[in-house]
């Protein structure tokens, strides 16, 4: 089978299951089932963390993606839809604003994730999966960072035309690793595929978003926040560099669990390639893309520090909710996965 017929963009996915009011508004909507709800308020009792609320700002930012079958295209620019959006928008980073603290130093925001902890971290996912994840949990973990990486790097594109010089350049560097370098085959996204073919995942776009909790939500809902918003530039930028600074050395824990749980070489090799790729990637987003955007913009120091921080909180969610259910054996996801495929269960047997 030829590159260009496998991997995540086959067809577009269906729309979740709603899980509140508002998210039953934005679907029914969606589908043509009612007229798009006219809001002018949201309840003080809405959670903006909440499944309710972040799934509704998933499927309206998807529409500015892949959307979803049986969705007209046109809805994408719906005005009344773009408006409860705005709502959404405006709970969800308000709450942020508030719970993540303000600092004026884009490099000093950066630097704590620059240091590399001496031992066993207990608050990491990945040093947990390295060093006690069983095959279930790492199949979990991929479903759940596929609602990013079938669509990876897509979200930050949204920042080149609203760049300049040397932080264009770069940005686009790097970008040019993600799609691949020119071959399909080598896309991350593709790449991604790959490993949930090789752990007896679907890998259909956006298959698991109604098995993601709200927390992962939230990790994906804010990269689309930051892109859309012309305004937040510098917050995406902020967000791609907590990325890539972390990227390597948690990818290389990662596929060190993947070994040790006896998974093939496609699921291996995404990791791989992140290990080698990002660690070139953190320097040039740092001296490059942070820095000639701060040259040109200065002021925008603050945004950048908030994206690096909004990151490693939402992070911090996610990364407690899914420790808390494995060490307790549950499963993190709100619907348990299909059972792995037998020739993993054999290779596992006899790594």
């Amino acid at each position: 089978m030829s590159p260009d017929n496998r991997g995540p963009r086959r067809r577009p996915p269906t729309l979740p299951l709603p899980r509140g009011d508002i998210s039953r508004h934005v679907v029914d909507a969606l589908r043509g089932a009612t007229t798009t709800p006219r809001i002018g308020s949201l309840p003080r009792t809405t959670d903006p963390y909440g499944d309710d609320l972040q799934l509704a700002l998933y499927v309206l930012y998807e529409m500015h993606y892949q959307g979803f079958a049986g969705v007209r295209d046109e809805l994408e620019w719906d005005a009344d839809l773009l408006a409860l959006r705005s709502l959404l928008e405006e709970r969800f980073h308000s709450a942020l604003r508030a719970d993540v603290p303000s600092q004026a130093d884009a490099d000093a925001a950066l630097a704590p994730l620059l240091l590399e902890p001496a031992g066993h971290d207990e608050t990491s996912v990945t040093h947990f999966l390295q060093r006690d994840g069983t095959a279930e949990q790492l199949r979990e973990y991929a479903a759940l960072r596929s609602l990013y990486h079938l669509k990876e790097a897509d979200p930050h594109v949204w920042v080149i035309p609203r760049l300049r010089g040397r932080a264009k350049a770069g940005m686009v560097a790097i970008e040019f690793d993600e799609f691949g370098a020119g071959r399909p085959e080598n896309i991350h996204a593709q790449l991604f595929a790959d490993l949930m073919t090789d752990l007896g995942l679907d890998t259909a776009y956006g298959h698991y978003a109604d098995a993601a909790p709200a927390q992962a939500l939230a990790t994906v809902n804010v990269m689309s926040l930051f892109g859309l918003h012309r305004a937040l530039r510098g917050a995406l930028v902020g967000h791609f560099a907590a990325v890539e600074v972390t990227s390597s050395p948690g990818s290389r824990r990662l596929a060190a669990a993947l070994r040790r749980s006896g998974a093939g070489a496609a699921a291996t090799h995404f990791y791989d390639e992140h290990v080698e790729a990002d660690a070139v990637h953190e320097q040039v987003v740092r001296r490059e893309v942070v820095g000639g955007l701060l040259s040109d913009e200065p002021e925008l120091a603050p945004d950048v520090a908030h994206g690096v921080e909004a990151t490693v909180f939402l992070e911090g969610r996610l990364g407690s909710h899914l420790l808390e259910a494995w060490r307790n054996d549950r499963t993190a996801l709100r619907t348990p996965l299909d059972p792995a495929p037998s020739r993993w269960t054999q290779r596992r047997t006899t790594a």
